[in-house]
């Protein structure tokens, strides 16, 4: 019974310290753009990457000479 003389105000000062922190997540704009960041990694632009660097990128631009049949 003495212990939860204790573990009632730790575990209030954590609900209300983890409320807290979603409110400022909330303003501070991390939940604004949820798709955009996935968008970005899935779906990047590789015609600006290739056209910027000179260099072709993706299957094409392997080279398989090291690969022969013989």
């Amino acid at each position: 019974m003495a212990s939860l003389y204790l573990l009632i105000p730790v575990s209030l000062i954590f609900c209300a310290l983890a409320i807290w922190i979603f409110f400022w997540a909330v303003n501070n704009g991390q939940y604004d753009d949820l798709e955009g960041e996935a968008d970005r990694i899935l779906f990047e632009e590789d015609d600006d990457l290739s056209s910027k660097s000179g260099q072709q990128t993706g299957p094409s631009a392997i080279d398989h000479s090291e690969h022969k049949d013989t």
